[in-house]
């Protein structure tokens, strides 16, 4: 869960949070929410939903590893101010494969993270249909996937660029 002061504004940096001394990015696929809805059916998921992008979810890994030794939620490690970066949407179009899409993210110029769809543990669908069990879901609402391997720290003056299909969707820099 990210609350809306979570998202950082297109053009903005991220700027590094004094609580934490390891600020980690994790690259994910994004899909914007287009209708509202509650217990969608797996198979119904697809028509929730027509745009894409590729985020940063950013984790205080620190803060997140105090808290899971206390048994503790991890919202404080990841829903703080500016711990979510989101690209430009893409509209999903009939020659677009949600579970075909390659996605990746560079730091300082270098390939960090590269992820495919097909290999998500759990379908966009997969996703929908289970979070809207438990909390209706609204038109804009944003839900980020999860990670492909590579995750890794940021330091002051990195800058970061995700990719979705080759296609540059955000670059931020860290302050």
């Amino acid at each position: 869960m990210k609350p809306r002061t979570a998202l950082v504004l297109k053009d903005k940096p991220v700027y590094y949070p004094e609580f934490t001394n390891e600020l980690h990015y994790e690259c994910e696929v994004v899909v914007k929410i287009n209708k509202n809805g509650k217990f969608i059916q797996e198979k119904f998921a697809p028509k929730y939903y027509n745009e894409i992008t590729v985020g940063i979810d950013f984790t205080a890994r620190d803060v997140q590893q105090k808290l899971k030794q206390k048994g503790l939620p991890w919202e404080l490690a990841k829903a703080f101010d500016g711990s979510a970066v989101v690209g430009d949407f893409v509209p999903l179009t009939s020659s677009m494969n949600i579970q075909d899409l390659l996605f990746n993210l560079d730091r300082n110029g270098c390939r960090t993270q590269e992820g495919h769809t097909k290999d998500m543990i759990f379908s966009v669908d997969k996703i929908i249909a289970f979070v809207s069990q438990y909390f209706t879901l609204n038109t804009g609402d944003l839900i980020f996937t999860g990670t492909p391997a590579g995750v890794g720290p940021v330091s002051v003056n990195d800058s970061l660029q995700g990719y979705l299909q080759g296609e540059q969707l955000f670059n931020v820099d860290i302050k």
